[in-house]
């Protein structure tokens, strides 16, 4: 059984029929190790965490004009994608950070919400939802990825950034912090769109941390190659076949 998402933090808290799964399963898989501590220790004892992966990509030419902050993902409650276009009212005048949403929006809400934003923020660009592959040309070419969420079991978007050579801003939620490391410099509070306003000016314009995060990228990097995902999954295989 593979838990990847609202699973591992939400339904096996509160629904019977996913509780039962985990008593059930031969063999339990999380997209990263901080997702373990949600499982009892019953459980746990069958479990192990395996990375997402994804194949290197030579970050894209790159806007001098703007510095460019992709956040990707359909609009929708565990997203939290207002935050960081909440925080574009917090740069100053100066900055060049231009933001471009990917996605489309799931619900009425977030489509009338942006809507209205795109009336009044120029920083902001929404491009709806795009291919794979598109997605991830655009991701290359950025500077930055951000990643505000406020549920996540293990982000594939955080690994196509770190594998494309774009340093990410993240929420310090358990899945995100789980995916780039316990230290990793640039976590900011759940929600709070002035923190992420902060971390996105200064890696804009302080070129020392922008470098801090591109080194910190890549070291996470060997998390997610394909090569170790695989053995991952064989490894986990393996241990239900030796049952």
């Amino acid at each position: 059984m593979a838990l990847t998402g609202t699973d591992v933090y939400r339904d096996i808290h509160h629904d019977e029929a996913a509780k039962q799964s985990l008593t059930l399963a031969d063999r339990i898989v999380v997209l990263q190790p901080r997702a373990l501590d949600e499982l009892s220790p019953s459980v746990r004892s069958k479990a192990n965490a395996v990375f997402q992966s994804a194949p290197t990509l030579k970050p894209g030419r790159r806007s001098t004009r703007h510095f460019d902050v992709v956040q990707a993902g359909h609009l929708r409650h565990e997203k939290d994608p207002f935050t960081p276009i909440a925080g574009l009212r917090h740069l100053p005048a100066a900055s060049r950070i231009r933001l471009t949403q990917i996605g489309n929006a799931l619900d009425t809400h977030h489509a009338d919400t942006m809507k209205r934003v795109l009336r009044d923020e120029p920083r902001l660009r929404w491009l709806g939802a795009l291919g794979h592959a598109a997605t991830r040309q655009r991701i290359k070419r950025a500077h930055l990825l951000v990643i505000a969420s406020r549920m996540e079991g293990g982000a594939n978007v955080i690994v196509e950034a770190v594998t494309s050579g774009v340093p990410v801003i993240a929420s310090d939620i358990s899945g995100n912090v789980g995916m780039l490391g316990e230290h990793y410099p640039a976590l900011f509070p759940f929600g709070d769109a002035a923190a992420c306003a902060a971390l996105m000016r200064r890696a804009e314009a302080d070129a020392r941390y922008y470098e801090r995060l591109q080194r910190a990228c890549q070291q996470r990097a060997k998390y997610f190659e394909p090569d170790r995902e695989a053995a991952g999954i064989r490894g986990s295989v393996a241990r239900v076949m030796a049952r």
